[in-house]
């Protein structure tokens, strides 16, 4: 069925539970798994304000060290199940494109994600990267509340 999940993460709790459920899911199919954490990119300018190169750059470790964290618990998470697990970290602002374009670059043929479940004007205004991946992705997507 299927042989490749991704996994992606933003590091809330409930991603935390998506990413141990998916695992599971993966021991059970013999599939393998791939995490991935976007974070955004950082601009320059703001507002016709030049940000300090040093600001931009503690900002981006502090950045690459949560992926880092995060994603570290994916592949703990699958080592300990004997889940075959390859990570992924990416900077993009838009996440749910990144989140398409390496499901496609690793041959994933599942998404597996959380979702936040807001409604209403939460939603509306704050947007939901799993709802934009369920309506650009041509891939399957599991969706975890």
């Amino acid at each position: 069925m299927f042989k490749r999940i991704l996994l992606p993460t933003d590091g809330s709790k409930l991603s935390a539970t998506a990413i141990q459920q998916g695992v599971r899911f993966a021991k059970s199919l013999n599939a393998k798994v791939t995490g991935l954490c976007v974070m955004p990119l950082q601009r320059t300018f703001y507002y016709e304000t030049e940000i300090p190169t040093k600001a931009l750059e503690q900002v981006a470790r502090r950045c690459r060290e949560a992926a880092e964290k995060y994603l570290s618990a994916i592949e703990k998470e699958a080592k300990e199940a004997g889940v075959g697990c390859d990570v992924v970290y990416e900077r993009h602002d838009y996440p749910y494109e990144a989140i398409i374009r390496v499901a496609k670059q690793k041959g994933c043929d599942l998404i597996m994600m959380a979702s936040h479940g807001r409604r209403g004007v939460g939603a509306l205004l704050l947007g939901s990267e799993t709802q934009k991946v369920l309506t650009h992705s041509r891939i399957p997507v599991l969706v975890f509340r």
